[in-house]
C-alpha cells in the first residue's frame, strides 16, 4: 500500500516506523499551539505539518506512544481518526493531567503513532429481537473480577510489586 503525504512546512517529518515489525508509524511534533476547550481548559495542539492521502477503504488511527507514561498529558480523543477523504493537516490535541507545570512533548520529538486500518463494509439491519449471548445486557464492569480477596497486598494495603 502506498500513502501519499504532503509537507505543509519545512519542519514536517515523514511518518516512520522505528522497527519494520512495528504496527504504528511515529509522528513528530513540528510545532505546538494552544486553544481553550468549551470549559476554558488549556488544550495543547501538536502539529505534524503533514497532510495524508489515505486510500478509500482505510483510515488512520492516531494513538499515544508508550512514552506518554513519562509525560503529564493525555490525548483528548484517543484514538483520533483520520478518514480517507480528509486532506487537512494531521494534528493531535492533548490536555495536562496535572495542575502544576506539566511534562510535555517538545518540537522534534515523536509523540504519537499512526495506525493504518481497514474500514469494513457494514449494513445495519433493524430487528425486533437479538440473539442470546453469555454477557446479555451486562454493562460497564459487568465482566470484571470484583473479588479482590485473592490479590496479594503489602502491609501498606497496596498491591505488591512483582519481581
Amino acid at each position: 500500500m502506498t500513502i501519499r503525504y504532503k509537507r505543509l512546512s519545512e519542519q514536517a517529518v515523514a511518518p516512520v516506523k522505528a522497527h519494520s515489525t512495528d504496527a504504528g508509524f511515529d509522528l513528530t511534533v513540528s510545532r505546538i499551539t494552544t486553544e481553550l476547550n468549551e470549559c476554558g481548559q488549556l488544550v495543547l495542539v501538536y502539529h505534524t505539518d503533514l497532510a495524508l492521502e489515505i486510500p478509500e477503504g482505510w483510515y488512520g488511527a492516531i494513538v499515544p506512544r508508550s512514552s506518554i507514561s513519562k509525560k503529564s498529558v493525555r490525548q483528548c480523543n484517543a484514538p483520533g481518526t483520520v478518514d480517507a477523504g480528509y486532506r487537512g493537516e494531521v494534528t493531535v490535541k492533548m490536555m495536562s493531567t496535572t495542575d502544576v507545570v506539566p511534562s510535555v512533548y517538545k518540537i522534534g520529538e515523536r509523540f504519537a503513532q499512526l495506525l493504518i486500518l481497514p474500514v469494513p463494509e457494514v449494513d445495519f439491519v433493524e430487528s425486533e429481537e437479538l440473539s442470546e449471548s453469555d454477557r446479555g445486557e451486562g454493562g460497564y464492569g459487568s465482566t470484571g473480577d470484583n473479588d479482590l480477596s485473592s490479590a496479594t497486598t503489602g502491609s501498606d494495603g497496596y498491591p505488591e510489586k512483582k519481581s
